[in-house]
C-alpha cells in the first residue's frame, strides 16, 4: 500500500465559489434553481443555541438553536414549506400534518450546516434536510453524483442557498466503530462494495472520503446483507491538488476496511470489482451523454480551486495514467473531462 497522506494536508479552510451564469443557467434547465420563502443567511439570526447531545451523552457538535418567538412561526413555517417542495414538489395539502421539530446548526467543517427536523404529526415520523450555502465546488459534485454514480441525489437551490435531502446510512466512523467487528457482517460484500466506492470517488475527482464523509448503507437481501457507500460531503469535488486525496483507501480512517479489503479480496478480485464500476460508468455516461456534456462544458469554464492545485492534479494524474494529455488541463474541469475519459477507455 502506498503512505497515506496526512489529513492535516487538506484545506480546511476551503474557499467558497460562487454559482456562476453558466452553472446558473444549467441548473435552471435541470429542475435545481427554484423560489424557496427564506435563505441561508436568515437562518443565522437565531438568538440563542445550546449544545446537542446523543442518546450517549456525547457532544454531537451540533447546536440546536433558538430564534426570537416573533420571527419563529414564520421561519418554521418558510422551513416548512421547503420541505414539501424538496419531497413533493410544493404539494401544500400536506402542510397541515408537518411540523418543524428542531434547528441544528454545525460549527465544523467549512460550510456550516444547518440541519432541520420535521415530523408527521399524524405519526411520529421524522426526517431531516439541510440547508448551506450554495457553493459551485459542492453543487459540481452533487451533480456527477446524481448522474454517474448508482445514487440518486435530492436538491434545490436559490439565490445562494442549498437544500439537500438527507442521505440515510450509518455514518462510516460509527460503522467501523460498531459494526466492522461482528461476527454476521459480510466481509467480502464490503470489502467489494468499498473498492467500488474506490473506484467512483477517483473517477469523478471527489476528495475527502474520511469515515465521517460517507455513510454505509445497509439492506437485507433473501440469505445475507447488501451493502452501499454512500458519500455525504461533497465539498471536495474537484478541488485538492494531490490525487491521494481522491482516493478513500489513502485516509487512515479508513485503514481497518482497507485491511479487511486485502484480507479477504485477492487483487485479479479486486481488479474485477473495479473494471465492473467502470463498466456501469460507461453505461451511465451513455445513458446521460447530453446532460453530462452540458455540466462539463460548464466545469470547463469555471473556477472552483486554485492555479497551484490544478497544475499539481494534472502532473500526478499524468504521471499515473501516463498522459501528457493532462498537462494541457488549465481548469478542474478539463481534468475531470480527461479523467473520466481515460477511467473508462480501458477495460
Amino acid at each position: 500500500m502506498a503512505q497515506t497522506p496526512d489529513p492535516n494536508n487538506i484545506s480546511k479552510k476551503k474557499k467558497f465559489y460562487p454559482v456562476s451564469a453558466p452553472l446558473g443557467k444549467y441548473l435552471r434547465e435541470y429542475y435545481r434553481d427554484v423560489s424557496l420563502p427564506l435563505s441561508y443567511q436568515e437562518l443565522l439570526h437565531f438568538t440563542d443555541a445550546y449544545p446537542l447531545y446523543d442518546r450517549w451523552g456525547k457532544d454531537t457538535l451540533w447546536q440546536t438553536v433558538i430564534y426570537d418567538p416573533s420571527q419563529m412561526r414564520e421561519i418554521y413555517e418558510g422551513l416548512t414549506r421547503i420541505y414539501v417542495q424538496l419531497k413533493s414538489n410544493g404539494n401544500e395539502s400536506l402542510m397541515e400534518q408537518l411540523s418543524v421539530q428542531r434547528v441544528d446548526y454545525c460549527t465544523f467543517g467549512n460550510s456550516h450546516p444547518f440541519r432541520i427536523r420535521v415530523v408527521n404529526l399524524l405519526n411520529d415520523n421524522y426526517d431531516y434536510f439541510y440547508f448551506k450555502r450554495a457553493d459551485a465546488s459542492r453543487l459540481y459534485g452533487l451533480e456527477l453524483e446524481h448522474v454517474l454514480s448508482p445514487n440518486r441525489i435530492n436538491y434545490l437551490l436559490h439565490d445562494g442557498s442549498l437544500i439537500e435531502e438527507h442521505i440515510a446510512g450509518i455514518p462510516g466512523d460509527q460503522f467501523i466503530r460498531e459494526y466492522l467487528g461482528r461476527p454476521e457482517l459480510n466481509k467480502v460484500r464490503l470489502a467489494k462494495e468499498f473498492v467500488k466506492f474506490n473506484e467512483r470517488c477517483f473517477a469523478l475527482l471527489l476528495g475527502d472520503m474520511r469515515s465521517y464523509n460517507y455513510v454505509v448503507v445497509v439492506t437485507p437481501d433473501f440469505e445475507e446483507e447488501q451493502y452501499r457507500v454512500r458519500p455525504i460531503d461533497f465539498d471536495q469535488e474537484a478541488y485538492e491538488g494531490r490525487k491521494s486525496m481522491y482516493l478513500p483507501q489513502f485516509f487512515k480512517d479508513n485503514n481497518a476496511i482497507v485491511e479487511l479489503c486485502t484480507k479477504w479480496l485477492h487483487p485479479e478480485t479486486m481488479k474485477q470489482y473495479q473494471n465492473e464500476e467502470r463498466t456501469l460508468l460507461i453505461r451511465r455516461i451513455g445513458a446521460a451523454r447530453h446532460r453530462l456534456k452540458d455540466l462539463i462544458d460548464c466545469m470547463r469554464k469555471d473556477t472552483i480551486s486554485t492555479p497551484e492545485k490544478i497544475t499539481q492534479l494534472s502532473k500526478e494524474l499524468a504521471a499515473h495514467h501516463n498522459n501528457q494529455e493532462f498537462m494541457a488541463c488549465t481548469t478542474m474541469g478539463d481534468i475531470v473531462r480527461l479523467q473520466l475519459k481515460l477511467m473508462v477507455r480501458h477495460l
